[in-house]
């Protein structure tokens, strides 16, 4: 990391911009301090390396208005902040301080710092130029989710996309006019296109062709279509595809509280949750356990999070169904939903807990009928008192 001290250059055509990145480089009083921050996406590798390994994540060159875009804060200026567009290669955006919030701004430093990444609305972008002006006050709750989201899959894509050009001694350009882009159009996102082929390589990527042009012994020119990348190229994409995209099972649980004071009320409890478990199915199996009267809890283990919840759900309406026919009841304390491996452990440490504490007292209550019957009886009419 390095830091430089720039004075704004000027230039005519900045002049006479009505961009606030424009008016901000119009004062030469102004000083630019510039803290360069290593991109996350870019080793220095890519540097030190003849061929080219920078690029954009999307096929347009720059963002559009109204959308919301991943930036990293680069330096900051008496009237805005230098930022980085990541989505974009590093092209620059500026965001002036009036653009940081919708309440009075008492600290600067609180709303935005140096090195900081996160997302923004695009206000302006002037092509012919290249200034980008941004908001952060714009910016929505749902924008700055689905902006996270989007972003994480791209850097994801961008992640794989450049290892394989570096490893193939290609330019990320190329692959990406060849295989990103076209799998962004398709699909959506390249994303969903990498997900399917962790399982299905040909299926995706053999409909990708591009076009060459030959030129016969006799002179003549023609168009022959071939696969976009080369058996090479397509073997070392879906290695990296699988060793990073393969998916981990879900675990999905729900915890649940069951009574039934009825008669024989703990073989319906155990008919209750025999119905629970025959609500799951090869893909999602449900298992019910107890963790200690009358908490319950349901679970299962699935790569797909939604299809994991709706089991769950259906085997927790199963259990309901079964226990309310015999006067009991059934109370979710927590909702089916997809749980940490940390979360697991704590319950299972808890289970553990509750199982040494039930032993202790089965240990006990032993000791104090040993105590009774050690006693004896006794025959109070036959027993002889002697004086």
């Amino acid at each position: 990391m390095h830091v430089s001290i720039n004075l704004p250059r000027e230039s005519e055509t900045l002049k006479k911009s009505g961009s606030p990145l424009s008016r901000s480089l119009q004062n030469p009083n102004s000083l630019r301090v510039e803290t360069v921050i290593p991109n996350p996406l870019l080793p220095i590798a890519a540097m030190e390396s003849g061929r080219n390994l920078e690029c954009r994540m999307y096929e347009a060159k720059y963002p559009e208005v109204d959308q919301a875009v991943m930036i990293q804060v680069k330096s900051m200026t008496d009237s805005g902040a230098y930022v980085s567009l990541l989505e974009y290669n590093n092209i620059e955006g500026m965001i002036l301080f009036s653009e940081l919030s919708r309440r009075r701004i008492r600290s600067i430093s609180s709303l935005i710092k140096v090195g900081r990444i996160e997302p923004v609305m695009v206000l302006r972008v002037d092509k012919e130029k290249g200034y980008i002006d941004l908001s952060k006050r714009r910016v929505s709750e749902e924008d700055i989710q689905a902006c996270e989201e989007r972003y994480n899959k791209s850097k994801l894509v961008h992640s794989i996309m450049r290892h394989v050009a570096e490893t193939m001694n290609i330019d990320l350009e190329d692959l990406y006019i060849h295989i990103g882009w076209p799998l962004y159009r398709k699909y959506g996102h390249a994303f969903e296109a990498f997900k399917l082929i962790v399982s299905d390589p040909d299926s995706v990527l053999d409909s990708l062709t591009r076009e060459i042009k030959e030129v016969s012994p006799a002179g003549q020119e023609a168009t022959k279509v071939v696969p976009a990348i080369s058996e090479e190229v397509k073997d070392a994409l879906v290695k990296n595809i699988r060793r990073r995209m393969t998916p981990q099972p879900l675990k999905i649980r729900a915890d649940i509280e069951m009574k039934c004071f009825q008669f024989d009320g703990v073989l319906h409890i155990k008919e209750a949750m025999h119905k629970a478990e025959a609500a799951g199915n090869m893909d999602c199996p449900v298992k019910i356990k107890l963790v200690a009267p009358p908490a319950y809890v349901l679970y299962t283990q699935t790569l797909e999070k939604e299809q994991g919840i709706a089991i769950l759900n259906k085997a927790i309406e199963a259990c309901m169904e079964e226990i309310e026919l015999h006067k009991g009841k059934l109370t979710v304390k927590e909702a089916a939903r997809a749980v940490s491996e940390r979360e697991d452990k704590l319950l299972a440490e808890q289970m553990r807990k509750l199982g040494r504490e039930n032993d202790e007292v089965s240990v006990d209550e032993d000791s104090e009928e040993e105590e009774d019957t050690g006693m004896g009886e006794v025959d109070v009419e036959n027993t002889e008192i002697t004086f």
